[in-house]
């Protein structure tokens, strides 16, 4: 990516949150700031499911709501499908 998609990325993220916290069983999305992480609720607010904010092998935080692996280690985050539809595209 270019320099104009990096400068949108970082301006995204001052006024949206830097990262994302999401619930493994709906989908719910929560975007936060940095040192904002112990503010997010220990379940999720729709469904009462399982909220994620960091990654369960290495602990990294992910800033993107269609994340399905990790970019730091590239393990698995989340199902790939959610309601029999497919996160990302192929």
């Amino acid at each position: 990516m270019g320099k104009a998609a990096d400068w949108l990325r970082e301006e995204r993220r001052k006024v949206l949150g830097d990262w994302v916290a999401l619930c493994l069983g709906c989908g719910h999305v929560q975007r936060y700031f940095a040192g904002g992480e112990d503010e997010l609720p220990e379940t999720c607010p729709q469904c009462a499911g399982t909220i994620r904010s960091r990654c369960p092998a290495c602990d990294a935080p992910f800033a993107s709501a269609f994340a399905i692996d990790c970019e730091a280690c590239g393990a698995r985050l989340r199902d790939p499908e959610l309601f029999g539809s497919a996160i990302r595209r192929a």
